[in-house]
């Protein structure tokens, strides 16, 4: 996928998992890092977002490894499952690093180059939805914001925010209050006939 699109999938998974780990889901700082982790696993492709960013970095690990080598493969899964069970390092720090990173591999996991998954070895994994810039990669990438939008167990009105960016110049009529649950439907008791014949 490209880097935009690993950039939004990443946010979207933030905000799908951080209310599952117990972090506020649209914390710029925490929204920031788990952008970061989306970007990340790229950092063995010199001409990727990150790789240019880090290139002496990136060059060596391409040389050495390849694009798509260790950084996408369970190796990575397994280091970033070590980073979230590490109580040394702060979880609001890991937790939307990993969360990033582990929404690139999947990302990646629905073009057609899928995942080398079982690293060293050779052969990839798969689950071809999309090819890496095609049109339907956005579609993809739309349908995982909804998803996670809609995952929030409470979603914040963005009015406010809008409002301060001068993005909403005039106030929209307050939302609707819920309407009240109708009250429960009294049946009667099933009445128990014998049939004669």
């Amino acid at each position: 996928m490209m880097a935009g699109s690993h950039v939004a999938l990443g946010a979207a998974a933030w905000i799908a998992a951080a209310p599952q780990l117990g972090q506020p889901a649209l914390a710029p700082a925490a929204l920031g890092l788990a952008v970061l982790g989306a970007l990340l696993p790229d950092i063995d492709h010199p001409k990727s977002w990150v790789g240019r960013r880090l290139r002496p970095l990136s060059h060596a690990i391409a040389a050495v490894f390849g694009h798509r080598g260790v950084t996408h493969s369970l190796v990575a899964v397994a280091g970033c499952g070590a980073l979230l069970l590490n109580e040394g390092v702060p979880r609001q720090v890991v937790a939307p690093l990993v969360v990033g990173y582990l929404s690139h591999l999947l990302g990646d996991l629905l073009t057609p180059g899928g995942l080398r998954l079982a690293w060293p070895f050779r052969g990839t994994w798969a689950l071809p939805l999309c090819r890496t810039g095609s049109p339907f990669e956005p579609l993809v990438v739309a349908l995982a914001l909804l998803a996670a939008w809609y995952l929030m167990p409470a979603r914040p009105d963005p009015r406010p925010q809008l409002q301060r960016l001068g993005l909403l110049v005039a106030p929209l009529p307050p939302p609707p209050p819920a309407r009240p649950a109708a009250p429960p439907v009294k049946r009667r008791p099933a009445a128990w006939h014998s049939a004669s014949r």
